[in-house]
């Protein structure tokens, strides 16, 4: 029976992931901190605080696997720091908070494009958290990087409504991506795919008819 810990429960990935970690009857635990309550849940243990730093510092239980699923925009977040500190600080620290509880595995949401070096500050800050990751040393560490996310959110975001028409007819890997799709794909790499050291999921390889490959990262 595996043990987990989520970040970005209550968002849209996370929120998909969790409801398919709560049917896998191989999940006996999810531990799923979050700053306002989720709903009571089998399986789950959900300890809040608006301090998601400090909270992740008090967790103790150990765990398997780790998913994060963390993600904000910077108009959303309100500031360049205030989005860094969600999309940069505390992935890098959910890393390593998962990493302190025992977990062999972290599976992350990116985002397509993320690069360190780019010029826009949302690829940029993503491909930032991922070469960090990948220098904590995980014996295995996914990387899903979804093309523009689809779903119902809580509080809708212009930019994908105005969007959503031209990326649903794009090529297939910059096609859109409902976020039940990643989140399936985040569960069938963390279950039925076996590797070591670093891969990284394309979107179209979330898509139904798509297929996870070994694609390791050169960073």
């Amino acid at each position: 029976m595996v043990k987990v810990l989520l970040l970005g429960a209550s968002g849209l990935v996370g929120g998909e992931l969790l409801r398919l970690l709560r049917l896998d009857a191989r999940i006996s635990h999810i531990i799923a901190p979050t700053r306002k309550p989720l709903s009571v849940m089998n399986k789950l243990t959900n300890p809040q605080a608006d301090d998601m730093s400090t909270l992740l510092k008090t967790l103790s239980a150990p765990v398997d696997a780790v998913f994060c699923c963390l993600g904000t925009t910077r108009k959303q977040a309100g500031t360049q720091a205030a989005f860094r500190a969600i999309d940069y600080r505390l992935v890098v620290e959910t890393g390593e908070t998962g990493l302190r509880l025992g977990a062999r595995h972290l599976l992350v949401v990116s985002a397509m494009g993320a690069n360190p070096h780019s010029w826009l500050l949302y690829s940029r800050t993503k491909g930032e958290a991922e070469r960090a990751l990948s220098q904590q040393g995980w014996p295995q560490l996914s990387i899903f990087r979804p093309s523009m996310l689809t779903g119902k959110r809580p509080v809708p975001r212009l930019t994908e409504r105005l969007t959503a028409p031209l990326f649903a007819v794009l090529p297939k890997k910059w096609r859109s991506i409902s976020a039940k799709n990643v989140a399936q794909a985040m569960l069938q790499q963390a279950f039925t795919v076996a590797h070591s050291g670093t891969v990284i999921i394309e979107s179209d390889a979330m898509q139904p008819a798509g297929k996870i490959s070994d694609n390791r990262s050169a960073s």
